[in-house]
């Protein structure tokens, strides 16, 4: 195989560069030892939250032998990792897609198997990049001279790709018992890097966000691309060797495949923008659906959108869906804080069951009040938004994957500077606000969303008409994509 720290895409990498990949891949060995000899066994099992509605299976590795048979004519696999929310969200659109076209979706979470040296070195990494975005909401200081340049220009250098292909190779082993001729879709670029040094024959790297960094590369993958800009930009390996000049990526490695967005969600655009104005025209509630990532941040921000729309919550003019994730201490410093939002407050806690009947249930019903929802299971905890967002009519979000969704979208301050792009493509698509920076600016938009109807009208419009353009299709896309390719080799 390739050395695939030495050359990325016929262009070298420094012997410093690889030298720091190579010592980089060395500590996490001496760390957490070399299991590349281990023959890991892989089974099957229905997930528990998301094989009722998608059919997913979660593929289990290091836990014996399982009685469900690889489907090696329909069978998907979504790798994944869980680092916050996004690439979980990702991947569900991933399953929704595969299950609505026939296929089925089998869920494997590199960080997820415990006594492998693959999730140990995701799992430190994980922490770290967690710990990064809590102090960066912190620390302006921080946020500025570290964690913003590092998001920005750090991960969008080509020795950044280089050293995590390096680590990656400790990561191949999780793949030694699952059939390497089913496709795969990663919706983390460490995924699919290690499913190329594991062998691993039809692979594609959903990308996300919209700001191209070498961070995504996985060289032996076809990459799909959400948004025409990201394209160009991954198409000449724009700034991943400063000012350098370097040689293309190829063409058949890129695709563009408009955004990647869950089948139920786009299925029902047009009926749940309607449903949106009516409730406008009506003078019902504005439903506004507030979403805390996996990193736990923004809760301040959070608190002061709660303070400003309780007065209009109590008039029956707002209702608020709260939806701290896995975060159960959030909601907890959020009712400190604000000591009437408790009193005003229904809590959707830990109930699967209940969380599902009330986002049926507000899709033809009334909302009033505040209702939160938090589940310790972590399926839950990112599906629930997904459950939510049909009956919302703004989603409040730091402009991160939830960018590229099909709900009206009034976007807070980023956590991390490439997430930035994620804002502007969307404001160019109308279906998002500009990126509010500060406190202020947020209420300022709450504002125009709450008082008056040209905001909504405009951005259900734009979603309705994105729609027909196919902007919304990245999913079914993929999927295709990665079942073509299967055909292709095979000749089938």
């Amino acid at each position: 195989m390739d050395n695939k720290s030495k050359i990325i895409f016929g262009n070298p990498i420094s012997a410093k560069d690889y030298k720091k990949a190579l010592a980089s891949k060395k500590k996490f060995l001496k760390k957490y030892g070399d299991d590349s000899k281990k023959a890991y066994a892989a089974k099957l099992v229905e997930n528990a939250t998301l094989n009722a509605p998608l059919g997913v299976l979660d593929i289990r590795v290091g836990e014996g032998e399982g009685e469900i048979p690889f489907d090696m004519e329909k069978g998907i696999i979504v790798g994944n990792i869980r680092m916050g929310f996004g690439h979980y969200r990702i991947s569900i659109a991933m399953a929704s897609a595969a299950h609505a076209l026939g296929y089925t979706p089998y869920w494997m979470d590199l960080n997820s198997y415990r006594d492998t040296t693959c999730t140990k070195v995701i799992g430190e990494q994980n922490d770290l990049y967690s710990l990064g975005s809590r102090l960066s909401q912190k620390s302006r200081l921080f946020n500025k001279i570290v964690w913003e340049p590092m998001n920005y220009e750090g991960f969008r250098q080509l020795s950044y790709n280089a050293a995590d292909q390096k680590n990656a190779e400790l990561m191949a082993p999780v793949f030694h018992s699952v059939p390497k001729d089913i496709p795969l879709i990663g919706t983390h670029v460490w995924p699919a890097q290690a499913a190329i040094h594991a062998g691993m024959k039809h692979v594609v790297n959903a990308i996300p966000d919209n700001w191209p960094m070498a961070l995504h590369l996985a060289e032996g993958a076809t990459h799909t691309i959400q948004t025409r800009q990201s394209y160009m930009g991954y198409r000449i390996l724009n700034g991943f060797k400063k000012k350098q000049v370097l040689k293309p990526m190829p063409a058949k490695d890129l695709v563009y495949t408009g955004h990647y967005i869950d089948h139920e969600l786009v299925a029902n655009i047009e009926k749940d923008c309607d449903a949106r104005m009516k409730r406008k025209t009506d003078g019902e509630p504005m439903r506004f659906l507030l979403t805390i990532g996996g990193a736990g941040a923004q809760r301040e921000l959070f608190a002061a959108v709660i303070k400003y729309l309780m007065p209009s919550v109590k008039a029956k003019k707002a209702a608020l869906y709260v939806n701290v994730g896995d975060y159960r201490a959030v909601w907890d410093e959020l009712c400190k804080e604000i000591p009437e939002l408790a009193s005003q407050s229904t809590t959707h806690f830990n109930d699967w069951d209940d969380t599902n009947a009330f986002a049926q249930d507000a899709l033809i019903g009334k909302v009033e009040g505040v209702h939160a929802f938090w589940h310790e299971n972590i399926f839950e905890a990112v599906y629930c938004t997904n459950l939510l967002m049909r009956s919302a009519d703004v989603l409040l979000t730091k402009p991160s994957e939830l960018a590229f969704y099909p709900i009206p979208k009034l976007f807070l301050k980023r956590i991390g500077g490439h997430e930035k792009w994620g804002a502007i493509h969307s404001a160019e698509m109308g279906d998002g606000t500009l990126e509010c920076e500060d406190i202020p600016h947020t209420l300022q938009m709450v504002s125009l969303f709450l008082n008056e109807e040209a905001t909504l009208k405009t951005m259900c419009d734009c979603i309705k008409a994105n729609k027909i353009a196919g902007l919304y299709d990245g999913a079914y896309e993929v999927v295709k994509l990665a079942m073509a390719k299967k055909t292709v080799v095979s000749g089938q």
